[in-house]
Order: structure tokens, then C-alpha cells, then sequence
């Protein structure tokens, strides 16, 4: 195969302010927020039948712990380095050597990406019990745990290959404009976790495994078929989905050299998650679970908003830095930015107010008990102080992505993961008397992302010559100062109706829905009364959803 130039590093020199963004940034994100939406009511529902089922236990603890390994790899393929460097390689491919060339890529990228995985699961398989050890040493102090959380890992290992895959064809259907099909893929993950993962529970109990092994088996179901799905629309884009001996093509060699700065950063946060679960393990029974349930409601919005954004954006901010275009792309960063801010900011406010209403309607059956409600919305509170920088680093990461530049965000991670480390050292070492335990660790994880969200700004300004910073910053103010007015009469009523988690689930839907519809009216007041011009994109945003159920165009 004769080899073809190697591809360039974007560079984009500084120049002023003013261009506007790529259009159609806002309705793209409606598309994808929409789908996004649908893929996590589905997780909510997985939630719930898991909590249900297995409330915040010993079992859920260790499905939870062994999960962290898929995790990983989805935060690497899936939403992480991988995509982010693929989607502009596959652009610049195309718009230099044509569609048939920059589909050899695609196939060239999956085949290596099923080879390499495939030996990655045959040494997981192998090592599962010291990587284990590692990260749940603590779970050895309860017969039994430490063994099924080894077992739970080696089923989960055939999601990595299968995630992977999944990710090339999303990048593919991203870089060609195609949003709400890829976004809406993940839900069959939820699916094959639900339908399979119940239908498995009587053959696991017929043959004496655990009950738990057959929402691990759902999870790789449920992964090939969040892969198998997105294959028809890119047989429709003309991509021919075949396995090739990989042959080292350059555009996968620009991938691996973009994605390995990145894999290096994402291998620290990893050592952080490590030591930050290992250090929940230790604490009270249940500490990992809450922490999990915190969390997964934490990533709602950051899903529907803050990845939505950002999935959008890097084919446009790519776009831009192929051709040179500072003002566009930096106009597409600013828009994307404050698009986060506006959705997220009232979010994690809301869910901050309502965390225990929301937990107590979503969880608290069966297993699940009032002790866990309370326990999980204290540390989904920490988790809100830092949602909307969770979600906003992801724009900016991406910013560099679409520069060709992966070293200065994993520079940036190496300072957030050290500072995170040494909170979590501190709630457990001199600061253990504030009895913050898994809270503490929550805390620390938000302080990290808004540090990281500093940085990144700071050193991406001297890279364009600014970012619109001073624009960013006055919308943000007035963004949380229009969100804190709503929020602050939600607490007042919810102090005055007193613990919802003692209601019956029909009050409790009641009182959330009734406060969501509440906050969110206010909300629209307050905005218009403080002029957020940022609400014109909301609006744009709203029809764009409401087109897409409504059967209103379909370009994506």
C-alpha cells in the first residue's frame, strides 16, 4: 500500500475578535441533547431496577468497582482521546484525499483497534486479581467481596473491544455531520443491561452464580449492540464495515501520536479515580455505591449538555483550524462555552436543591433505603459545585483536540490529578475530623475540575490571542446570579414542606415535577429580566428538539 503524506498540525494563528461562530452550533446540540436525553432516561431506569435490586450493598459495591475498567475504556474511546483525535484526522483526510480514502482510515482504525483490545482483554483476564487488589484492596474485609468483584471484571472485559469500535463509527458520523443517531447509540447499552441483564438473573439462579453476573453479561450485549447500530448509517454515507489486517496506516499513526499525551493524562486521572475509590472502600459499607449514584446523577446534565456541546463543536472548531480560521474558531469556542454555562449552572442548582427529593423518587425501593438517599445527596452536593467546570473543560480540551495540540490539556491534567490526590489525603489525614468521609471525596472531585477549567482557559488565551474571556465571565455571572433567584425559593419551599423521602412515590414525583416546572419558569423570568443574551440559543436549542419528536428536519 503506497503511503500517503502524513497529516499537518493545525495551526491557527492569533487575530481579533468579532467573527461570528460556525452557524447551527445551538441546533446541533437540541439534536444531540435529545438523544442524549432518551439514553439517559433509559440509565435512569437501569438505575432504578439496580438499586432495586441490589440497593447500595455488597454486590453493588463490587458490580460498581468492576465496572471502573469499562469505564475507563469509554472514557478513552468513547468521550475522551480517541474520539477527540479521530474526528479531526478523518476531517483533514477527507477535505485533502477524498471520501474513499478517509474510509480506508475508518476501517484501518477499527481493525487495529480490535486487535490491540483483544490482547488487552487476554492480559486483563490475567491480571484482574492484582488489578482488583488495587483498587478495591479495602473490599478484602468482607468474605467474599474481593472474589466477585475479580469475576465481575472478566465478564465486563469484552465491552472494551466493542466500545472502541463503537467510537470510530461515532467520530465517522460526527465528522460527516450526523449527531443524534451516534448520541442516541449509548442507550442500547441501557437496554442490553435492562432486558438481558433480567432475563440472565434465572439462569444465574438456576445454575447457583451470582445474581449480579447477569447485568455484567447485559453490559456486553449491550455494548456490541451500541456499536452494531450506528453501522447502517454509515453504509448510507457509502463506509463498507469490513476487518483488515492493520497495516500502520498513517492517518491511525496521527491518531495514536495525538491520542497518547492524552492516554498518558487520562492513565493519572485514572490513578486518582484509583486511590479515590480505594479510600471509599475503606469507609463506611455502601461509600462506593453512594458515590457511584452521586455521580451517574451529576453526569445527567453534563451528558445532555456539556458532551452534547462538545460533541458538536470539535467538527466545527476543527474545521475552522484546518483552514486557518482563528476568529471562527475561537467564536465557536465562546458560543459553545457559554451554551454550557446557561444549561448547566440552573442544573446543578436545581439538582443541588433537590437532591434528596430526586434520589428518594429515583432509588429509594426495595434495597435502596432512606439512610442511602441521604447519604448519596450529600455527596451530590459536592458533586454540583464543580458540574458546570466538569462540563465546560470538555469544551476547551477539545479546542485543543481541533489544534492538533494533546500535550497542554494532560500538562493541565498532571496539576489537577496532583491537587485532587492531595485533598483526598487530607479529608482522610488531617482534615478526617470535619467527618466529611465520602463527601470529602465528592468536594475534592468538583475543586479539581474548576481548577482544570482555569488552566486550560489561561493557556488556550495565550494560544489565540484570548478567548472572549471577559465575555465568558460577565455570562456566566449573570447566568448564576438569574439561577440562584429560582433556587433559592425551591429551598425555602422545600424546607417548608418538610422530608420528602418519607412521602409515597406519587407525592415525590409530584413535588419534584412540580418544583422543576416551577424553577424553570422563574428561571426564563429572571434571564430576560438580567438580558442573558445566551437565551436566544436556548430558544434555538428548544426548537430543535421539538423539531426532531415532531418529525421536523432530519439533516443529522
Amino acid at each position: 500500500m503506497a503511503e500517503t503524506p502524513e497529516l499537518a498540525t493545525p495551526i491557527v494563528a492569533p487575530t481579533s475578535a468579532g467573527a461570528p461562530a460556525e452557524p447551527g452550533v445551538a441546533r446541533h446540540v437540541g439534536k444531540v441533547s435529545a438523544a442524549t436525553f432518551l439514553s439517559r432516561v433509559l440509565g435512569l431506569l437501569r438505575d432504578q431496577v439496580f438499586a432495586a435490586l441490589f440497593g447500595a450493598g455488597t454486590a453493588a459495591d463490587a458490580f460498581n468497582m468492576a465496572f471502573r475498567v469499562p469505564n475507563l475504556v469509554r472514557d478513552l474511546f468513547a468521550e475522551g482521546a480517541m474520539s477527540a483525535s479521530f474526528v479531526p484526522t478523518f476531517t483533514e483526510w477527507r477535505q485533502k484525499h477524498g471520501d474513499d480514502a478517509a474510509w480506508a482510515l475508518g476501517r484501518q482504525l477499527m481493525s487495529t483497534l480490535l486487535a490491540v483490545l483483544l490482547a488487552l482483554c487476554a492480559l486483563g483476564w490475567l491480571l484482574s486479581p492484582t488489578i482488583v487488589g488495587l483498587m478495591a484492596g479495602g473490599f478484602a474485609a468482607v468474605p467474599g467481596k474481593l472474589d466477585l468483584t475479580v469475576l465481575l471484571t472478566r465478564i465486563m472485559l469484552p465491552f472494551l473491544p466493542a466500545m472502541a469500535l463503537s467510537a470510530a463509527a461515532m467520530g465517522m458520523l460526527n465528522a460527516r455531520g450526523v449527531f443524534f443517531l451516534p448520541a442516541f447509540a449509548p442507550a442500547l447499552l441501557n437496554v442490553g443491561m435492562i432486558v438481558f441483564g433480567l432475563a440472565a438473573i434465572p439462569l444465574c439462579r438456576a445454575h447457583g452464580w451470582p445474581v449480579i453476573t447477569g447485568m455484567a453479561t447485559g453490559v456486553v450485549l449491550g455494548g456490541a449492540l451500541q456499536f452494531a447500530t450506528q453501522l447502517p448509517a454509515l453504509a448510507r454515507l457509502g463506509f463498507r464495515f469490513r476487518l483488515e489486517w492493520p497495516t500502520w496506516h498513517p492517518g491511525v499513526r496521527r491518531v495514536a501520536l495525538l491520542m497518547l499525551p492524552a492516554t498518558v493524562g487520562l492513565a493519572a486521572t485514572q490513578l486518582n479515580v484509583f486511590v479515590s475509590q480505594a479510600i471509599a472502600a475503606s469507609f463506611r459499607e455502601g461509600s462506593v455505591s453512594w458515590l457511584q449514584y452521586a455521580f451517574r446523577l451529576m453526569q445527567l446534565p453534563i451528558g445532555l449538555f456539556g458532551v452534547a456541546v462538545a460533541t458538536v463543536s470539535l467538527p466545527a472548531m476543527s474545521r475552522a483550524a484546518v483552514s486557518g480560521d482563528a476568529p471562527r474558531l475561537r467564536a465557536t469556542l465562546s458560543e459553545s462555552v457559554r451554551l454550557v454555562f446557561l444549561l448547566t449552572v440552573p442544573s446543578a442548582l436545581f439538582l443541588a436543591v433537590f437532591a434528596r427529593p430526586i434520589i428518594a423518587l429515583l432509588f429509594q425501593h426495595g434495597a435502596f433505603r432512606a439512610a442511602d438517599t441521604s447519604a448519596t445527596g450529600d455527596a451530590l452536593l459536592m458533586y454540583c459545585i464543580g458540574l458546570p467546570a466538569f462540563a465546560a473543560v470538555g469544551i476547551f480540551t477539545r479546542a485543543y483536540y481541533a489544534l492538533g495540540d494533546t500535550r497542554t490539556p494532560v500538562r493541565s491534567t498532571f496539576v489537577a490529578v496532583g491537587t485532587n490526590l492531595a485533598l483526598n489525603l487530607l479529608f482522610v489525614g488531617p482534615l478526617a475530623r470535619l467527618g466529611l468521609e465520602h463527601r470529602g471525596l465528592a468536594l475534592a472531585t468538583s475543586a479539581t475540575a474548576i481548577l482544570n477549567l482555569t488552566q486550560l482557559a489561561l493557556r488556550l488565551r495565550g494560544r489565540l490571542g484570548g478567548v472572549d474571556g471577559g465575555r465568558m465571565f460577565r455570562s456566566l455571572t449573570r447566568i448564576a446570579l438569574a439561577s440562584a433567584i429560582p433556587a433559592a425559593l425551591l429551598a425555602w419551599g422545600l424546607f417548608a414542606w418538610g422530608d420528602v423521602s418519607r412521602l409515597a412515590v406519587p407525592a415525590r414525583a409530584g413535588v419534584v415535577a412540580v418544583g422543576g416546572v416551577a424553577g424553570l419558569g422563574i428561571l426564563v423570568v429572571t434571564l430576560r429580566l438580567l438580558r442573558v443574551e445566551e437565551l436566544e440559543m436556548f430558544g434555538e436549542l428548544v426548537r430543535s428538539v421539538r423539531n426532531r419528536f415532531q418529525g421536523g428536519p432530519r439533516a443529522s
